[in-house]
C-alpha cells in the first residue's frame, strides 16, 4: 500500500467538485479506448463490455481483433500520427467497400497500426493503435456521426497538492507528479480506495477510469492512484513534454470531450495535512510539525510534495527503494530567508517529491510562518510553518497566545467577536481620491473546517490567498447595543447592519481618525447572547502614512515591490495586501511586517504568481488590535485601521 517508512502516511487530499460543466453530444465520436484480453467495444457508444449485451462491433480475444455482427474492418496498416490525423470521413468511406468480416491478425495489432471500419450501425471508423502490451490494447478512435448521451465531462485539471489553476502564472502540471481530474461520469461509484505502488505497480484502468494525455505528437496514458466518479488522481508519465495539450478521460470505453491541459518543466505543490499548517515532518523521527510541536530553527525537515519535475530515472507506476534526486533549480523560502536543501527529488513512491531542508537559524518565530518552493519564477502554493527555538507549542507574537489555542481539521465550533473603527483612503486609475470613515463590528458562531483566529501569515512573510477554510456553519449572536466614543467628541451608536442580528455599522463624520490618532473606545449593554463588554484601542501620533504610494501605480512583477510608511503605533503591524485579475483568474497575497520597520519588500517570487492586470489593487494598512473580554465568546477583540488603497497596474516587464 502507499505507506511511507517513518512518516504519516501522504495523503491525496480529495476535494468534490461543487458544479459540472455540461458538453454538446457531438456528431462524431473521438475517444480514446482500452481494451483488456477478451473485451469488446462499440465503436458508436465507445462503451466497452465483457460480453455483448451492448451490441459491440470489435472483439480483442487471444491478440487479434475480430469483427462482431456485421462489423468490418480493412487495415491500412503503419502510420504516423501525423498521417492518421489526416485521414478524412471520405477517405474512410471511400475505402470502406474493401473491409471484410476476417480477424486483424496479431502481427498487425501493434503500435501504430491503422485500420478503419464500418459499424453494425453503419457509421464509419478510422482507428490507431496505440499500446498492445501487458494484456491492454490501446487504441484511438473516431467514429463519424456517433454520439455519446453518458460521456465524462471535466471541469478542472488540478496539481494534487496545490490546487493552484492552470490558467495563473503558476500553475500546469509537471512531468512525474500528482494531479487531480475532477468532473463528473469519471469512474464507477463506491468510496475511493488508493491503490498500491508495489509491483506489478499503479494501473492505468481502475474502475472503468483511464486517461490519455497528448501534447505534440506525444500521447501518454497516465497511471491511477484512486477513483470516484467526481475525482481521479494519477500520475503524470515523465516522458511528457512541456506545451499545451489535452486530457482524455474515459469511463468504460466511452471518453469525455478533450480538455485543455498545460505541461509544465516544474510546478511544485506543497502538501498541507491540515489547514494551512502541517506541511513538514522532521527528519529525524517523522513526526508531523504541529502548533502544539513547532519546527525549530537548524533543525532539518521534510516537506512533501509533488511537480518538481520529470524524474525519468524513477518508475511512473511502481514503488522504488532507490529514489533519484530531481536537480530542478529550487529554493525554498521561510519568509524572507532561503534555508539549506539537502535533498530534493522522488520519496520512492510515484509522482511524490520529498525536500530535505534545514530550518535557516535566523527565521523569525511564529504560528504563521510561511513556506514557499520556488522553482525558476514559479512559486508553489505558499504554507505555513509554526517554528519555535526548542520546539514545543508555538507562540504567536501577535496575541501571545500559544500553539494549544489553535485546532485544526474536524469541524470546529466557536464564538467570536470583533469591534473596529477605521480610516479608507482610497485612490483610482484616474488619481482620484476618495476617504472614508467608519466603524463596524460582528459576532458570530462559526463552525468551520480549521480555526485560524488571526491573520494566517507571521509578521516578515507573505502567503498567497487561495479558498479559504469553508464555514460549515453561521449563527449570529445578540451583542445588543454598542457604543463608540473618541477623540474631538465623538460619540456614535452602532446599529444593526441593514437589521442583521449580530452584525453592527456605523458612517463616521469626516476627520473622526485625526492625524494625530486617539483613543477609541467601544461600550457593549450586553445582549441575549453576549455580556456587557468595554474595551479601547488607541492609535498613537501621529497614525501610519504609505510614503511611496505612487510606486505602487505600476509594478514590475519580476523586480519586487518596496512599501516605505512613517508613523503607526508602535509595537504592531503593517498588512500589505494585493491583487491581480477578474474571477477565477484572479490570485491575491497578504504580507505582515512590524511597524517600526518602516519597510517591507513584498518578493518578486509573491508577484510572479500574480497575472497580468490593468485593473489590480495594492493596500497598505496599519491594524491595531487589542483583547476584548466578553462572557458569551470564546474569542473577541477591539481594533482601528489606517488603510491606504490605489490601483495596480501588474505588469511582467518594464515599460519602455
Amino acid at each position: 500500500m502507499f505507506i511511507m517508512t517513518a512518516v504519516p502516511s501522504f495523503r491525496l487530499r480529495s476535494f468534490i467538485a461543487l458544479a459540472a460543466v455540461c458538453v454538446p453530444l457531438r456528431a462524431d465520436l473521438n475517444q480514446d479506448v482500452t481494451l483488456s484480453a477478451g473485451s469488446y467495444v462499440n465503436l458508436d457508444t465507445g462503451t466497452v463490455s465483457a460480453g455483448v449485451a451492448n451490441s459491440p462491433d470489435l472483439r480483442w480475444v487471444s491478440n487479434t481483433l475480430n469483427p462482431v455482427g456485421t462489423a468490418k474492418i480493412l487495415n491500412l496498416g503503419i502510420m504516423t500520427a501525423s498521417s492518421y490525423q489526416a485521414l478524412t470521413q471520405s477517405d474512410v468511406q471511400a475505402q470502406l467497400a474493401n473491409a471484410t468480416n476476417k480477424p486483424l491478425p496479431a502481427t498487425s495489432v501493434v503500435a501504430n497500426d491503422v485500420f478503419i471500419a464500418m459499424t453494425n450501425k453503419g457509421s464509419a471508423s478510422k482507428v490507431l493503435i496505440d499500446r498492445a502490451a501487458g494484456g491492454l490494447l490501446i487504441m484511438t478512435v473516431t467514429t463519424y456521426g456517433a454520439v455519446s448521451a453518458n460521456a465524462p465531462v471535466i471541469t478542472s485539471i488540478l496539481n494534487n497538492s496545490s490546487r493552484i489553476a492552470s490558467t495563473l502564472p503558476n500553475g500546469g502540471i509537471a512531468p512525474s507528479s500528482l494531479f487531480v481530474v475532477i468532473g463528473k461520469n469519471l469512474a464507477d461509484a463506491g468510496t475511493p480506495v488508493l491503490q498500491s505502488t508495489l509491483d506489478p505497480g499503479l494501473p492505468l484502468v481502475l474502475n472503468g477510469a483511464s486517461l490519455s494525455v497528448t501534447v505534440g505528437a506525444t500521447t501518454v496514458y497516465p497511471a491511477l492512484y484512486y477513483t470516484s466518479p467526481t475525482q481521479l488522481a494519477a500520475v503524470m508519465p515523465a516522458n511528457i513534454p512541456p506545451g499545451t495539450g489535452t486530457l482524455t478521460a474515459s469511463y468504460n470505453g466511452v471518453p469525455s470531450a478533450p480538455a485543455s491541459i498545460k505541461i509544465v518543466t516544474s510546478a511544485v505543490g506543497l502538501n498541507i495535512y491540515n489547514s494551512n499548517t502541517g506541511v513538514a515532518t522532521d527528519a529525524a523521527t517523522g513526526a508531523l510539525v504541529t502548533f502544539a510541536n513547532s519546527a525549530a530553527p537548524g533543525q532539518t525537515i521534510v516537506l512533501w510534495a509533488t511537480g518538481l519535475g520529470a524524474d525519468p530515472g524513477d518508475s511512473d507506476t511502481t514503488y522504488s527503494s532507490s529514489p533519484q534526486a530531481v536537480n530542478t533549480p529550487l529554493q525554498i523560502y521561510f519568509g524572507a530567508t532561503p534555508g539549506k536543501i539537502l535533498y530534493q527529488g522522488s520519496s520512492g513512491y510515484p509522482g511524490v517529491n520529498q525536500i530535505n531542508v534545514v530550518v535557516p537559524s535566523s527565521v523569525s518565530e511564529g504560528c504563521w510562518i510561511s513556506v514557499a518552493a520556488v522553482t525558476g519564477t514559479v512559486v508553489s502554493n505558499v504554507a505555513t510553518l509554526p517554528i519555535r527555538a526548542g520546539g514545543g507549542p508555538c507562540i504567536d507574537p501577535k496575541t501571545g497566545l500559544d500553539g494549544s489555542r489553535y485546532f485544526t481539521g474536524g469541524n470546529v465550533t466557536y464564538r467570536a467577536g470583533f469591534v473596529s473603527v477605521f480610516l479608507s483612503s482610497a485612490v483610482d486609475s484616474k488619481g482620484n481620491r476618495t476617504v472614508s470613515y467608519g466603524a463596524t463590528g460582528d459576532f458570530a458562531r462559526y463552525t468551520v473546517a480549521a480555526y485560524d483566529p488571526v491573520d494566517t501569515v507571521s509578521p516578515g512573510g507573505c502567503i498567497l490567498r487561495g479558498t479559504s477554510e469553508p464555514v460549515v456553519g453561521l449563527t449570529a449572536l445578540d451583542a445588543g447595543a454598542i457604543q463608540l466614543t473618541g477623540p474631538g467628541g465623538l460619540n456614535v451608536a452602532l446599529p444593526n447592519a441593514l437589521g442583521i442580528k449580530g452584525s453592527y455599522s456605523a458612517t463616521l463624520p469626516d476627520g473622526a481618525i485625526p492625524p494625530t490618532g486617539g483613543t477609541f473606545t467601544f461600550t457593549g449593554n450586553g445582549g441575549n447572547d453576549v455580556g456587557k463588554f468595554s474595551g479601547a484601542v488607541t492609535l498613537s501620533d501621529p497614525i501610519l502614512t504609505w510614503t511611496n504610494s505612487s510606486a505602487a501605480a505600476t509594478v514590475t512583477k519580476s523586480s519586487g515591490l518596496t512599501v516605505t510608511w512613517t508613523g503607526g503605533t508602535p509595537g504592531s503591524y503593517v498588512e500589505i495586501n494585493g491583487e491581480a485579475g477578474p474571477g477565477a483568474n484572479s490570485q491575491s497575497y497578504t504580507c505582515i511586517a512590524h511597524v517600526e520597520d518602516g519597510k517591507f519588500t513584498v518578493p518578486s517570487y509573491i508577484l510572479q504568481a500574480l497575472p497580468d492586470a490593468t485593473n489590480g489593487a495594492t493596500e497598505v494598512s496599519n491594524q491595531v488590535w487589542n483583547l476584548l473580554s466578553a462572557s458569551g465568546v470564546d474569542f473577541a477583540s477591539v481594533g482601528a485601521g489606517i488603510g491606504y488603497t490605489v490601483t495596480t497596474n501588474y505588469t511582467s516587464s518594464a515599460s519602455r
